[in-house]
């Protein structure tokens, strides 16, 4: 792979990417001793907030990007947040913790009839297992990525790169973790991001949903590939009369309460 994740892209939008989290996180209780796990961290941001919030936990984040970690221990070395490397396929916790989070991590996973009930057999009893997923599939930027991978110039050398899974429907997420719960609360939000720029819906996309496309080419595509994508993304994203555009991005979210 050439292309890893870029923290300082990533974290160039760090203000819409951080409004899931501010819904998400005031659900959240924890009701039993353990500790906190943030699944998918990336640079941390989340994960200093959970630490905030419970500074007596002990709080690990965990990643499977080293240039994610490394952001993380550069921007919070004197948090008291253990920093780990870990692929959320296979993770499990050392015991039973208290809470099990991931902020738009888990669509990086498939077969979520198995991942769910894995990761809540994580949980201790009475502890909480919460997490959000963008639902982007559904969104033209997915369609953009979609038809640039019919594009002769990209057909051959994306042709083995498969998208990230969407969410399953909002109720599958409440059969698989109803047979444990004790509460399950569900919901979903379209957020509307007014983004600036000459191809705002491109660069955002480049930190994210564009990043196992590009981790299949060469530096010299790179560019290119990102070029083909913008010219894409302008047509199914007009600007506004003020010239800027409004960048649409639904999110499913969970909090399940373990018996």
């Amino acid at each position: 792979m050439t292309q890893t994740w870029n923290p300082e892209l990533y974290l160039r939008y760090a203000a819409y990417r951080a409004r899931p989290a501010d819904d998400l996180l005031p659900r959240l209780t924890i009701k039993t001793p353990g500790a906190i796990y943030d699944l998918g961290c990336g640079p941390g941001t989340v994960t200093k907030r959970l630490k905030d919030a419970w500074p007596d936990r002990s709080v690990t984040g965990v990643d499977s990007s080293d240039d994610m970690l490394a952001e993380a221990r550069r921007k919070f070395p004197d948090a008291g947040i253990r920093w780990e490397k870990g692929d959320i396929a296979t993770w499990s916790a050392p015991s039973p913790a208290a809470m099990v989070f991931a902020n738009a991590a888990f669509h990086w996973v498939p077969n979520h009839p198995v991942l769910i009930p894995r990761l809540f057999a994580q949980v201790a009893a009475g502890g909480t297992f919460a997490f959000q997923i963008p639902r982007s599939g559904i969104e033209p930027a997915h369609d953009c990525i979609r038809t640039l991978k019919t594009m002769p110039r990209w057909a051959a050398k994306l042709s083995q790169v498969e998208p990230h899974d969407d969410p399953l429907p909002i109720g599958d997420y409440y059969d698989l973790l109803a047979p444990h719960a004790a509460d399950i609360d569900l919901w979903t939000t379209h957020y509307v991001h007014v983004l600036e720029g000459d191809a705002p819906v491109a660069e955002w996309m480049s930190s994210t949903g564009l990043v196992p496309y590009l981790s299949v080419l060469d530096k010299t595509d790179h560019a290119a590939l990102i070029a083909d994508y913008a010219a894409l993304t302008k047509k199914a994203y007009p600007p506004r009369a003020d010239g800027k555009v409004l960048f649409v991005m639904p999110r499913v979210f969970v909090v399940a309460l373990k018996k």
